[in-house]
């Protein structure tokens, strides 16, 4: 039965997983203007662009930039997610994907702010307005954060082995540091990461957890 455990991907994970699959292929193999269209309206761009739309908080965690970002998600989505569906339930499981990455685009959207008001000071309004319009965010990466935090705070002592360098870590001393190491990438900026969608995730992820734990709904 263990073993069957291991392989077997619960229902939400599993559609998770095929959704984001379908959708990267669609952004590669459909026609060039259909694409456009895709990445036009389902990316998540600054509210004060003409491209803005609230359904991007949700349609943009289901795009990915390349193989390699979808890659990484979708492993950890696998590797994480498969335990905490177990754990929640699928349909708090799916309530608390959502949150987080709903959550994240909210947070990456104050970033987007913040960086308007700066530049606002050191550039012209038309340089500015351009910026407004080109920066956008996609990628599953503030949902699958979201759930790295849940797997710490449920499992905090199970034992997490790292690829770059290859040692064994507790999940709380790793979802501690990979928050810690994104929160100083953030502050550096640039480098085309989204990494306070990172950290909204994750924000989001503890505050809902909080909430549930308050109203005793959740007792992990």
């Amino acid at each position: 039965m263990y073993g069957q455990n291991r392989i077997y991907i619960p229902p939400i994970v599993k559609n998770l997983l095929v959704i984001n699959v379908l959708v990267f292929f669609a952004e590669m193999m459909l026609p060039v203007a259909v694409r456009g269209w895709i990445a036009e309206n389902w990316s998540l761009h600054f509210w004060k662009s003409d491209s803005f739309h609230v359904w991007q908080l949700f349609t943009y965690m289901f795009m990915h930039a390349n193989f390699t970002h979808l890659f990484f998600n979708m492993f950890a989505l696998w590797m994480f997610g498969r335990i905490l569906e177990y754990d929640m339930g699928s349909r708090r499981f799916l309530v608390y994907y959502l949150i987080c990455g709903i959550g994240a685009g909210l947070i990456q959207l104050g970033a987007y702010y913040i960086d308007y008001m700066s530049l606002l000071g050191d550039y012209s309004a038309v340089s500015v307005a351009r910026w407004a319009e080109a920066v956008s965010t996609v990628g599953a990466s503030g949902a699958v954060f979201g759930l790295l935090l849940a797997f710490g705070m449920i499992h905090p002592n199970n034992m997490i082995m790292l690829m770059f360098p290859p040692i064994a870590m507790k999940a709380k001393w790793f979802v501690v540091i990979y928050g810690a190491i994104e929160l100083l990438l953030g502050l550096r900026g640039g480098g085309g990461v989204a990494h306070f969608a990172h950290l909204g995730g994750m924000l989001w992820g503890w505050l809902l957890i909080k909430y549930w734990r308050k109203r005793n709904e959740i007792y992990y």
